[in-house]
């Protein structure tokens, strides 16, 4: 009576012991799979928009850009959030810094 009055005094601890370890590796999948996702796509994303942002901060007048909406034109007019932009022979539109993708070589636009 007494060797078994030992063991299921003991056997609580152990399973509590057990339970804590075993929610412990169960969890480590989801960390895993974080750590991999910040890796693979949110490090990314924040590389490219930070280029982006000094792409659009040495903006400079007489520069040839591409829009989001795929115009291409030459950069006229520089303010702190939009800038003109002449598309043809006195042809102008204003639009936000944040629409321009890509800055193009000098002569590209004939």
């Amino acid at each position: 009576m007494f060797i078994s009055s030992a063991f299921a005094q003991t056997a609580p601890a152990a399973a509590a012991e057990g339970g804590m370890l075993s929610s412990l590796t169960s969890m480590l999948p989801l960390v895993l799979m974080f750590v991999v996702l910040y890796f693979v796509m949110i490090r990314p994303q924040m590389k490219k928009q930070k280029e982006h942002r000094a792409m659009i901060d040495a903006l400079a007048k007489g520069d040839e850009v591409v829009t989001a909406g795929g115009l291409l034109g030459t950069v006229t007019k520089l303010g702190d959030a939009y800038l003109g932009l002449e598309l043809a022979t006195g042809v102008e539109v204003q639009l936000q810094r944040s629409a321009i993708v890509q800055v193009l070589p000098k002569g590209s636009i004939k």
